[in-house]
């Protein structure tokens, strides 16, 4: 009997399971909204359907049983090819499920409740009706039939008809599903039925799935069938027998004389269970008991050589070659099938938290204990914590990866997006998704639904237009928008681009002016004005919908990216499209990073963006914050570090820069000491400190010193907003550097 706390803890795997089911089965309506005809995205809906009706009875969840059987009896005429899935009917099948969500949302975890509201379900229920889903929930008895009157000799307890053999008789292959016995029907029954069309010459009963009997659930059924029945009836006839438990079985029928192929295909479909060959063979009726037995014992006759049982078998003519190399490979695919799934298993992401703060402390300690043995000036010490910091990086790396998830699920979200919305505005837009299996700490991708839904609302509702001007431009009348993910550089670039009208530099120039963003004689680049959409409350739209208008968007966009140490950038050509093209770090902590110092106060700068450092006299820097040198004959903006945080000015004749990219632009820190490469562990600031213009987060060093990690990109926006502002009392360097 289970415990309150182990009852709680099914019920949670049950709404994590739930979570799962809805999202696989929103993912094959959005399939069948493209392509009705297809039948395994139909078989695959209802399959999703039936497991969350079916584990949602196991918990009394009866408002979820209920509500997800009409969806249920709808996609039965659906894949009965009784109905068709036309878009309005999708579009309530996905209100449906997002009714499902919010009921699993609902269901506490501690006290199995669930609270619904019945005035929404009951419109659900209506408009589903409308349709034709039933709205009773209908229960056949099968009763035992009489006996066959037909004459036959007795072979066991079943009869047995004079003139046929299995060879000519019909095939039936039956596995059951647990829930059959809950749902009121006995297996025997439909054996008993069966007697009515024709006489039973075989029947085993496959129990490979039978559990210990501890672990028994008497109300789940474990077992399947294979039956040989002797009858004129057809195969229709034969299926009608199953009609009623069409749902909670898998029934294959092979008719009589079938062809050695079609036994192939059924030994191919038989349930995975990791059977013998002798056992697989049976089951497909191509083996008698008596004749595996005489298997058996000719290959015990065969020491010490051991022979193959299917190679015994094949040498007696018992079976051809190729059904026993067709039952070799399901026995070699099922082995392989159960070792995969045997290494996944799901983890709380609360425990991968704590694992990679305590790597992160582990390196922390192996970085002071290098720092101590090299200050000692013991060699074998040294070389003892080198090797033990080798381990530490493998550990590191092998830690993160457990949080590397793809992007592809967060993308596919996007799918239902794109139809509702499109929908709405009467648009014709398809989405294309392009590097999904493209990975990302789950941390980040978390963070990334919104900004993502900000950008592809956007480019719906103001970048693609209409159909009517899209063909009068010369475009195809449906619009095209893309999500794209790859690699860059250490980084992951995500792209939302579409092929509509593009940003409009001069509205977006005059909005901007007549807000008093910009002054109307500012000399900016169309880049820079593009760049004004993220400012907050700025929007050019000349009404207010509820998609977009209020101005509250991009700056969410912005400040997101921000907090995930990334930058955004945007492409756009007018009348052609527009791309958001946003670069993020792998993972948010623990980075590679770059150790410079001001003095006495230490900095780390993320590695991936540093390209080169240099070195040149102070003199030549001068004392000014912000200013900008010749690099291989293109300006390169710089800025004090030491000026910029109020830090006291050095002393030291030589200035080190450290040049560092976002994306395409390039910038320079002025800092006084370079030390070198490190781990390092993100550490977040209080809310004492959050204020600071162009910190993103702090770290511990192994001599125990705090160092704060630069937030590169909030000082290019710094940079750029103070080398504009005075861009008339800015000199460039008369030093030309051709080289690092």
């Amino acid at each position: 009997m289970l415990n309150g706390d182990q009852w709680s803890q099914l019920l949670r795997g049950f709404i994590d399971e739930a979570g799962d089911l809805i999202k696989q089965a929103e993912e094959y309506l959005l399939q069948l909204d493209q392509t009705p005809d297809d039948e395994d995205a139909v078989n695959g809906l209802f399959r999703a359907m039936h497991t969350l009706k079916g584990s949602a009875g196991l918990f009394s969840l009866t408002p979820l049983v209920s509500f997800t059987h009409h969806l249920e009896s709808l996609l039965m005429s659906v894949r009965d090819s009784q109905r068709t899935l036309e878009p309005a009917l999708v579009s309530l099948m996905l209100r449906c499920l997002d009714e499902i969500a919010s009921m699993v949302g609902l269901i506490d975890a501690d006290t199995g409740e669930l609270p619904v509201d019945e005035t929404h379900q009951n419109e659900l229920l209506a408009a589903l009706a409308a349709f034709g889903a039933p709205t009773i929930i209908e229960t056949v008895a099968v009763m035992a039939p009489e006996a066959s009157s037909r004459p036959c000799t007795q072979r066991g307890s079943l009869p047995r008809c004079a003139g046929c053999d299995a060879e000519g008789a019909w095939h039936i292959s039956l596995r059951f599903e647990a829930d059959l016995l809950r749902n009121g029907f006995d297996p025997a029954s439909f054996v008993r039925y069966l007697t009515r069309l024709g006489d039973i010459l075989r029947l085993e009963v496959i129990d490979e799935a039978l559990p210990p009997l501890a672990e028994m659930d008497p109300e789940s059924c474990y077992i399947g069938l294979e039956i040989d029945l002797c009858s004129e009836a057809s195969k229709a006839e034969i299926e009608e027998v199953f009609a009623f438990i069409h749902d909670f079985c898998t029934l294959r029928i092979l008719p009589p004389h079938s062809a050695q192929e079609d036994y192939l295909q059924l030994i191919r479909e038989l349930p995975e269970t990791d059977q013998r060959i002798g056992s697989m063979l049976i089951a497909s009726g191509l083996l008698t008991e008596h004749e595996l037995n005489q298997g058996l014992a000719l290959q015990a006759q065969a020491e010490p050589q051991k022979a193959p049982l299917g190679s015994v078998l094949v040498e007696e003519g018992m079976v051809a070659p190729q059904v026993v190399n067709a039952a070799l490979a399901k026995q070699q695919s099922v082995r392989e099938k159960r070792s995969q799934e045997s290494t996944q298993i799901r983890v709380a992401a609360h425990k991968l938290d704590e694992l990679i703060n305590l790597v992160g402390e582990l390196v922390i300690s192996a970085a002071g204990a290098q720092l101590r043995a090299q200050s000692h000036g013991d060699a074998g010490c040294v070389e003892s914590t080198q090797i033990v910091n080798q381990h530490v990086e493998q550990i590191r790396e092998a830690a993160l990866k457990l949080r590397m998830i793809e992007i592809g699920d967060t993308f596919n979200r996007f799918h239902r997006v794109v139809r509702d919305v499109s929908q709405q505005l009467g648009k014709d837009i398809r989405l294309q998704i392009r590097g999904a299996d493209t990975e990302l700490d789950k941390s980040v991708i978390d963070k990334l639904a919104d900004p993502l839904t900000h950008l592809v609302r956007n480019a719906i509702d103001h970048g693609i237009e209409p159909a009517e001007q899209r063909l009068a431009a010369g475009k195809p009348a449906e619009g095209q928008l893309q999500l794209n993910a790859y690699h860059e550089s250490g980084m992951i670039v995500i792209e939302v681009a579409d092929d509509g009208r593009g940003l409009n530099t001069e509205r977006i120039r005059q909005k901007a002016i007549d807000r008093g963003l910009i002054d109307p004689q500012a000399n900016l680049s169309e880049q820079d004005i593009h760049a004004l959409v993220f400012a907050a409350g700025f929007s050019t739209a000349d009404s207010v919908s509820d998609l977009s208008g209020r101005g509250v968007g991009m700056d969410v966009v912005r400040s997101v990216i921000d907090g995930l140490r990334g930058s955004i950038e945007i492409d756009s050509v007018l009348g052609a499209g527009c791309t958001f093209r946003i670069r993020l770090p792998l993972t948010l902590a623990i980075i590679d990073g770059f150790l410079i110092s001001l003095g006495e106060e230490y900095f780390v700068v993320p590695l991936d963006m540093v390209t080169e450092c240099l070195e040149l006299d102070a003199e030549q820097l001068g004392d000014s914050t912000y200013g900008y040198l010749t690099l291989r004959g293109k300006p390169l903006p710089c800025i004090s570090l030491a000026a910029h945080f109020e830090l006291p000015t050095s002393h030291s004749k030589r200035r080190n820069i450290v040049v560092v990219n976002l994306g395409r632009q390039q910038a320079g820190l002025v800092v006084d000491h370079l030390h070198g490469e490190l781990q390092t562990v993100i550490k977040p600031l209080g809310l004492l400190f959050q204020h600071l213009q162009g910190i993103g987060g702090s770290t511990i060093l192994g001599s125990g010193q705090v160092a704060l990690i630069l937030d590169i990109p909030s000082l290019f926006r710094h940079l750029q907003n103070q080398v504009e502002g005075s861009a008339g009392n800015l000199r460039p360097s008369r030093i030309d550097i051709s080289g690092s």
